[in-house]
């Protein structure tokens, strides 16, 4: 999926480093940054 400039991110939910589920809408009218980084061991 490819966004544009502005567009709103799709809602989604990940494991934090504690494996507790994140979702994005828990941040709504909150500045957010998220950084992704590939898993240890693999192409990226």
């Amino acid at each position: 999926m490819t966004l544009q400039e502005g567009q709103a991110a799709p809602l989604f939910e990940l494991p934090d480093e504690q494996n507790r589920t994140v979702r994005l809408q828990d941040f709504r009218g909150h500045p957010l940054v998220l950084y992704f980084f590939p898993k240890a061991n693999t192409p990226g």
